[in-house]
């Protein structure tokens, strides 16, 4: 009987429109805020926002315009050694005399620039075309330095102009100076032979050791400079190392990227 009675209570008012009901808790509307504030914030992300990534390869410190290798125009006998490693010669200087069945003949400097290596000595017997120096061309001991980093060749097109770049140098301890700044000059055209690199160079070592993961495409950076370090240039950390960097010192560059927008990922 209790039972008919209230079935026939809610046949009279079926829908109870009179009573509260209730949706969700407080906590049910605190976790929907949120979720809905997340997914916004990710929404404007994936259009506005970019990521940043960068690069790092090996680099060396040279002048801007590189080296050559010397070469003997004729064969014969070594009989004076006329340059010291180390030594900046003007152009068309005597490097070595060589005495050959007509004569003797003086190997001379084909440009200025410093002398980074010889390898003739006093008595050699050479061959025509033999390589007897490797000269950095430098004219003048204030000419500042530049980077080469060798950059593998997917990555070359990526790199923006004027891009920043960090170089650990190899013969600055990082920890304790930081590393050393500056930014894109130029990035080469196409990638490079071993046989291209050492003859920038001046070392056919150095160019088989930047192509062991293939050929890599050259990138050019101008080093930044500051008048408050002993080096001359901008380092992360306030002064840098107490001493002067060197050509040929051997470091890895660190280039940034162009930014990648997220969204760009997603479209086919």
């Amino acid at each position: 009987m209790q039972f008919r009675q209230q079935a026939l209570a809610k046949l009279q008012s079926p829908e109870e429109l009179d009573l509260p009901v209730r949706l969700a808790r407080p906590q049910g509307w605190l976790v929907l805020a949120v979720t809905v504030v997340a997914l916004a914030a990710a929404s404007v992300w994936a259009v506005t926002g970019s990521v940043a990534s960068t690069v790092s390869a090996p680099a060396i410190l040279t002048h801007g315009e590189g080296s050559y290798l010397l070469q003997s125009p004729v064969a014969g006998q070594v009989t004076a050694v006329l340059a010291e490693e180390g030594a900046r010669l003007p152009a068309n200087a005597p490097v070595l005399k060589v005495r050959t069945a007509e004569g003797e003949t003086t190997v001379r400097t084909v440009a200025a620039g410093r002398i980074t290596a010889l390898a003739a000595t006093l008595g050699q017997i050479i061959s025509t075309g033999a390589n007897v120096a490797a000269v950095e061309k430098v004219a003048h001991a204030g000419d500042p330095l530049y980077a080469t980093v060798y950059v593998p060749a997917e990555n070359a097109a990526a790199i923006p102009a004027h891009a920043a770049v960090d170089l650990t140098v190899q013969t600055v301890p990082a920890q304790r100076y930081g590393v050393l700044r500056g930014h894109v000059k130029s990035v080469d055209r196409a990638a490079q032979s071993a046989q291209a690199i050492g003859a920038f160079l001046g070392d056919s070592q150095l160019g088989e050791q930047f192509t062991r993961k293939g050929r890599p495409v050259a990138v050019t950076v101008a080093l930044d400079t500051s008048s408050r370090t002993k080096s001359g240039y901008r380092w992360s950390s306030a002064d840098g190392p107490p001493y002067t960097l060197a050509s040929m010192t051997l470091a890895t560059g660190s280039i940034r990227l162009a930014d990648q927008h997220p969204v760009d990922w997603l479209l086919p």
